[in-house]
């Protein structure tokens, strides 16, 4: 097991924890032993708990997405690139669909309301990001934001249905699908 000597070092294993078991099966005692550390260690490293513990995954998230995802959208000078990119982006994030979504199993449980800034974030600038260079690309303003809205919540859906029907290979065909969407060549 890795040494925690900071913060940061305990993410990965509580995102994992979050992602498994969702918010409120993410009890103390798993993450303890996810992360190999005591209650003392966890609160030490999070003095706002749990809740603090979540909001540290959701921000680390936020900063993969805006880095890998977002920002590549908003400064790319070629818009059919970065669009391509983001596909693979968000193919290698979510394992070919193999991983799914805290953000959306947060937001589709009861603590919603509790992250809903953060969640609202990830998704609204997600889809900003995506409008954007839809519009770069040549899309009209109103076909941008529809396009954005469909392919965002097109995986969104895809990572719920193959986690659903235990078929990780439906969100890569699903992908493929909302590329055709937008002509990219």
């Amino acid at each position: 097991m890795k040494t925690i000597r900071e913060r940061a070092d305990i993410i990965p294993a509580l995102t994992e924890v979050f992602r498994s078991h969702g918010y409120e099966g993410a009890s103390l005692a798993l993450i303890g032993q996810r992360t190999g550390l005591g209650k003392g260690s966890l609160y030490n490293f999070f003095p706002g708990g749990k809740e603090e513990m979540a909001a540290a995954v959701l921000e680390h998230i936020d900063g993969w997405f805006r880095s890998h995802v977002f920002e590549p959208l908003r400064a790319a000078t070629d818009p059919a690139a970065a669009i391509s990119a983001m596909f693979e982006a968000t193919d290698r994030y979510f394992h070919s669909g193999g991983r799914v979504c805290i953000v959306g199993i947060f937001a589709l449980s009861d603590v919603r309301d509790r992250f809903a800034d953060a969640i609202n974030a990830y998704f609204a600038e997600w889809r900003n990001a995506l409008a954007e260079a839809l519009r770069r690309l040549g899309k009209e303003p109103d076909l941008a934001d529809a396009l954005a809205e469909d392919i965002v919540a097109g995986i969104q859906g895809a990572l719920v249905t193959a986690r659903a029907l235990g078929d990780p290979a439906l969100f890569g065909r699903r992908l493929a699908r909302l590329k055709t969407l937008i002509p990219l060549d």
